[in-house]
């Protein structure tokens, strides 16, 4: 069985989190995991995990200027498909040594293994165009947010 990511337009308001305070890159995972729980998609320990991996391999998950994709494995603690998106009120420092410091930080959670390669394969085009980072993390509301994730995603726009 496929389960699809939701479009990133229609990301449900407890998915997003707006200027959240992270004292370093742990907390800023922790931020975007408890809107992953929020929203269903997952469960307490899928921040663990998501946090391991980054000890484990480093920052890798700064996959552009300002932009951390935050994910794990598929695994018990994934309960649907999604993702969550979480601005930050400072920037902080994953540790990379090109795209630091992070303003934004996309949750995926994933439930299957096909599923997560081509989500953040997917994930990643969208942020072709470098004003979208800036843009979301000025926005000011879970609306704006949506608008932009949902430019951004168009064919032809990114």
């Amino acid at each position: 069985m496929t389960y699809e990511l939701p479009p990133l337009g229609a990301l449900p308001d407890e998915a997003i989190t707006i200027g959240a305070h992270a004292e370093d890159w742990r907390a800023a995972i922790r931020v975007v995991a408890d809107a992953l729980v929020a929203s269903g998609a997952a469960e307490d320990p899928y921040g663990e995990r998501m946090i391991a991996l980054v000890e484990q391999f480093g920052p890798y998950i700064v996959i552009a200027p300002g932009l951390a994709l935050a994910h794990a494995r598929p695994g018990p603690d994934v309960l649907a498909p999604g993702l969550a998106l979480v601005t930050l009120a400072e920037p902080v420092a994953f540790g990379h040594a090109h795209n630091d410091p992070v303003s934004v930080v996309i949750g995926l959670a994933a439930a299957e293994a096909d599923q997560h390669v081509a989500s953040v394969a997917g994930l990643a085009n969208v942020f072709n165009d470098p004003s979208v980072i800036p843009a979301l993390a000025e926005a000011a509301s879970a609306d704006e947010i949506r608008r932009l994730l949902s430019r951004a995603a168009e064919p032809g726009l990114s």
